[in-house]
């Protein structure tokens, strides 16, 4: 994974790409924040591709809609719906499936979501938001490794020999 600048090398990036200007005393706080912005639309860059890589890897399409949140942010708000003793393997055939992103698309198969649910508007039953909630996808995948694998555990032991759930 790339390393992150510091907040200073960021300014000083900047203001040699002209996107900051030399900062007087007083500025001090909006090169702050300029460097805060900066910053951010990094990690934003390293996110996104983090994620292109795993859905390139998965034979994934990105959808034209963003995802409200990060990864980072869905895989979060995911563990802390999942049992812990369940978390690693949910997180394992997340990562496979989807990269962590919500609005994932199996090119071939047209699975969508988080869990690659086919079809995808299986996960209705989770909630009406399924297409653009993480929560309700992360919610309706965890549900279904339970009905049909007993666990995220079991499913991930099938997936490891399938290479699918």
């Amino acid at each position: 994974m790339p390393r992150l600048r510091s907040t200073a090398a960021v300014v000083a990036a900047a203001a040699s790409l002209g996107a900051v200007a030399a900062v007087a005393a007083p500025a001090a706080s909006a090169a702050t924040m300029s460097a805060h912005r900066l910053h951010l639309h990094h990690v934003n860059h390293v996110n996104h591709a983090a994620g292109a890589h795993h859905a390139a890897k998965a034979g994934l399409e990105r959808s034209a809609v963003a995802a409200p949140v990060t990864a980072g942010g869905v895989r979060g708000m995911a563990q802390s719906i999942v049992p812990a003793g369940q978390w690693a393997a949910f997180d394992a055939i997340v990562s496979h499936e989807s990269g962590w992103n919500p609005s994932a698309v199996n090119a071939s198969s047209g699975a969508y979501g988080l869990g690659q649910a086919l079809p995808g508007s299986k996960m209705a039953a989770a909630g009406s938001d399924w297409k653009t909630n993480p929560a309700t996808q992360a919610k309706w995948a965890l549900s279904y490794m339970n009905d049909r694998y007993g666990s995220p555990n079991n499913a991930w032991a099938f997936w490891q020999t399938h290479h699918w759930y």
